[in-house]
């Protein structure tokens, strides 16, 4: 691996089999620029990431680790690639799922994160020592021991951790408290300070804002725009790349054959221009393949007109011969010389034109049928009093049949609970909940699991709906998953794939109250929008909890800041401490 101050890419491209993630992908990130790496769910924005974080500079490229985007039991050798790669020496990945397994401490995780802190610690305490010698070589050791330490900032490490733990909202979970112990959010969260802490040179991020509430966003925010070298993040956050990128990387593979060299560019500034530019380079690409294509018709149709006139089948008549003598082999000469030269243009024309503007994949927007229920009935749902211990207090609320009610609050306010109540799902430990007659619900969760990762999309699909609605219904037809993949292993799909997914089985038989938990984590930005406006619409009623600020700004129904949750009847658990010396760390 070559290393560098800044993070590079040239010539990057990776396949699984015989299917092509990226091509000829070139991308540079300067030590002082944040780029926000963006495009469809499956674009290959998780794989990019993972082989700039392990991708040495050889050919072919080796694969990544294993994990959501990759088939199943995948490693070196699953896939094969091309390219090379530049980053710091110290460059350090999250991805979307964190890599922790359940017995796991908390304090364990955080010390393994310092153990590079620690080894630059001691090698600095070993090179001061040598200097003893008064040799040139241990001067120049202990001088890049330092820099090396004070790179990684080795003096203020606790601090740091203390710091990083109370500004992402997990400082009071005690040290000994096993990640199996704690939620999916709460495992984020220490994956994302782990990392800080580690203060690598080079940051790779996959969906860095999942699972953050407003204050642990900000937080971030002023991390990254003060964080020395290289940042490159993925992330389905509008307003979270709005306030941080520099720049936005689009991985378009629909670009291909635009005319440009790489599926891939660099859009100046946020999304909010993205969006404009998006727009305009679109509407650029279909005047060129509209003009070339008119060019390519009058070409043909010029080469095969001029060709009748010098292959007319017969040759000259009586009084045609002595002019033909002088002036037919000169105009033979001519007429060939245009078919030669129209037909050369026409060659380079049909070799370099730019490929038909792909349809993008675009939701279908909510299937039609019947959602609602009678709202003379009176409400869908309603809550009184009801407590569940340690995760939700909440006195009253109704749902009624045309509801459109946003659940907002901080991280622990008990906002996937509520609507794990609502859906019937979770039982309250005191209170009521009174469900209308006949009500159906349905409920996108923010963590997808399939059971069955070897089952393709368009089977899980007909095992939900059966097969006669998913006849009626085709899977491909919600604009939810593309017909290249809803016959691959679900496994194989990216986490956002997976969601698409998941949000096909609930609206394809459209419930009467529509519960979406954090609905635009791990969807791709287009998708997330579209989303929200078929929301809209819906003739049913929907709740959703959600801290995305880009969705909350442009809502126009109701909302309800959640409660605090009900205490535990045990004592509040103590804040993070170090754990005792003779306990080695996790690794």
């Amino acid at each position: 691996m070559t290393h560098s101050h800044h993070l590079a890419a040239d010539g990057l491209g990776w396949h699984y089999g015989d299917t092509r993630v990226f091509a000829d992908l070139a991308l540079t990130v300067a030590g002082d620029q944040r780029i926000g790496l963006i495009g469809e769910n499956g674009a290959g924005k998780s794989t990019l990431l993972r082989l700039l974080a392990g991708g040495p500079d050889t050919v072919p490229v080796a694969a990544p680790r294993s994990g959501h985007g990759f088939e199943p039991g995948s490693g070196p050798g699953s896939g094969h690639g091309s390219g090379r790669i530049i980053r710091p020496a110290r460059t350090g990945l999250l991805e979307q799922e964190p890599p922790f397994a359940p017995g796991d401490t908390v304090a364990g995780v955080l010390e393994a994160a310092l153990a590079e802190t620690r080894a630059l610690e001691r090698t600095l305490d070993e090179a001061a020592a040598a200097m003893a010698d008064g040799t040139r070589a241990s001067a120049n050791r202990y001088a890049d021991a330092l820099d090396a330490a004070e790179r990684a900032d080795v003096w203020s490490a606790e601090a740091r951790r203390d710091a990083l733990l109370d500004g992402l909202g997990v400082a009071g979970i005690p040290g000994e408290r096993r990640m199996g112990e704690v939620s999916g959010g709460q495992r984020s969260r220490f994956a994302l300070a782990a990392l800080l802490l580690r203060a690598p040179e080079g940051l790779l991020l996959d969906e860095p804002t999942n699972h953050l509430d407003d204050d642990a966003v900000a937080f971030l925010e002023a991390q990254l725009r003060a964080w020395r070298g290289p940042v490159l993040f993925a992330s389905h956050d509008r307003a979270f790349l709005d306030g941080v990128a520099t720049a936005l990387f689009d991985v378009d593979p629909a670009r291909a054959g635009t005319g440009g060299a790489s599926a891939s560019a660099v859009f100046g500034g946020g999304f909010s221009d993205y969006l404009l530019e998006k727009d305009a380079e679109r509407a650029r690409w279909e005047r060129r393949y509209a003009d070339e294509q008119a060019e390519l018709a009058r070409l043909r149709l010029a080469v095969a007109d001029t060709a009748r006139h010098v292959a007319h089948g017969r040759g000259p008549r009586d009084n045609d011969k002595f002019i033909h003598r002088f002036k037919g082999a000169r105009n033979d000469q001519a007429i060939s010389r245009r078919v030669r030269d129209a037909e050369q243009r026409l060659a380079t024309l049909e070799r370099e034109q730019v490929r038909r503007p792909r349809d993008p994949l675009a939701f279908a927007g909510i299937p039609s049928g019947s959602h609602a229920l009678d709202a003379s009935a009176g409400s869908l749902v309603q809550l009184a009093d009801v407590r569940v211990d340690g995760r939700l207090g909440i006195d009253r609320l109704s749902i009624e049949p045309d509801a459109r009610l946003l659940v907002t609050g901080a991280n622990g306010a008990g906002k996937s609970t509520l609507l794990a109540v609502l859906a019937g799902r979770l039982a309250a430990d005191a209170g009521s909940v009174h469900r209308r007659r006949g009500l159906r619900t349905g409920i996108l969760e923010q963590d997808v699991r399939f059971a069955d990762p070897a089952a393709s999309p368009r089977e899980l699909y007909a095992r939900v709906l059966g097969e006669r609605r998913a006849e009626q219904l085709p899977l491909t037809g919600l604009g939810l998953i593309a017909p290249r993949d809803a016959d691959r292993p679900v496994g194989a799909l990216s986490v956002g794939q997976q969601r698409r997914l998941a949000l096909a089985l609930v609206i394809a038989k459209p419930p009467h109250l529509f519960l979406l938990d954090e609905p635009t984590n791990h969807l791709s930005l287009a998708l997330a929008t579209e989303l929200e406006d078929a929301l809209g619409h819906y003739p049913g009623a929907v709740v959703i909890a959600s801290h995305d600020r880009w969705l909350r700004r442009r809502w126009s129904g109701s909302a309800l800041p959640s409660p605090p949750p009900a205490r535990r009847s045990s004592r509040r658990a103590a804040p993070y401490r170090d754990p005792p010396p003779a306990r080695p760390p996790v690794e």
